[in-house]
């Protein structure tokens, strides 16, 4: 079994299309969606109750707006299948490429797998966000001594049995920093397969801000000496 957790705020214009996306992929595996609604304002909540009726996913709602991590965490407690697959409410991110994903979960008995968006030729968003991916990346591999190319990557699959073991505190988008943080701290080797990626930018409602990367860097630091 898959699960997939898809925490959404704000995302009327993607999310329909999103799921229906994850419904069309070929797996050669059951799997649950698992929909958290983090106190959206505008109409998600409205369409996720008619797609719900439609595909009968495990929806929850959080009545404001808590955060990515936040989101993230709901989810997980409702989770059930082995393998436990993020997945972001816009279009930056395609599950087609879950069967790269997922790959090495069975060939060669992965804990964990990074979407890297490096890995690929893919667009790149703008200066702001890739370069401040790029500088979390180089943190990330000098504190923890890792070799990743894509640390803050949206696409992140975990093992449920090593999810459960990193007692993620994380509200907000420096999930990604402390679980990458924590994973390293166990030794644990992070896989990286090639993903696609189609970045959006503030004006289509990318959510990133600088102060979530301070608050990220900030995240890697505390992790290194806690």
């Amino acid at each position: 079994m898959i699960s997939i957790i898809l925490p959404a705020y704000n995302e009327e214009k993607t999310i329909e299309e999103v799921i229906n996306r994850i419904y069309n992929v070929f797996l050669n595996t059951e799997r649950e969606l698992i929909v958290i609604d983090d106190g959206s304002l505008d109409k998600t909540k409205d369409i996720l109750n008619k797609l719900q009726k439609k595909y009968n996913f495990v929806f929850l709602a959080h009545k404001k707006n808590k955060g990515k991590g936040s989101a993230i965490r709901t989810g997980f407690s409702r989770v059930t299948g082995e393998i436990v697959i993020i997945q972001d409410a816009d279009l930056e991110y395609n599950p087609q490429d879950y069967k790269y994903l997922l790959a090495p979960f069975f060939e060669k008995n992965a804990m964990v797998v990074y979407g890297s968006r490096i890995l690929k030729n893919n667009k790149k968003g703008h200066w702001f966000f890739y370069f401040g991916g790029k500088l979390m990346t180089i943190l990330a591999n000098f504190l923890y001594g890792l070799k990743i190319t894509d640390e803050p990557t949206g696409y992140k699959v975990f093992k449920k049995s090593l999810l459960e073991r990193l007692d993620l505190k994380s509200e907000g988008f420096e999930f990604c920093s402390e679980v990458t943080a924590k994973i390293a701290k166990l030794g644990i080797k992070i896989y990286e397969v090639p993903i696609s990626y189609y970045p959006r930018g503030k004006s289509e409602g990318k959510k990133i801000r600088l102060k979530d990367g301070i608050i990220g860097a900030w995240t890697l630091l505390k992790y290194k000496f806690k």
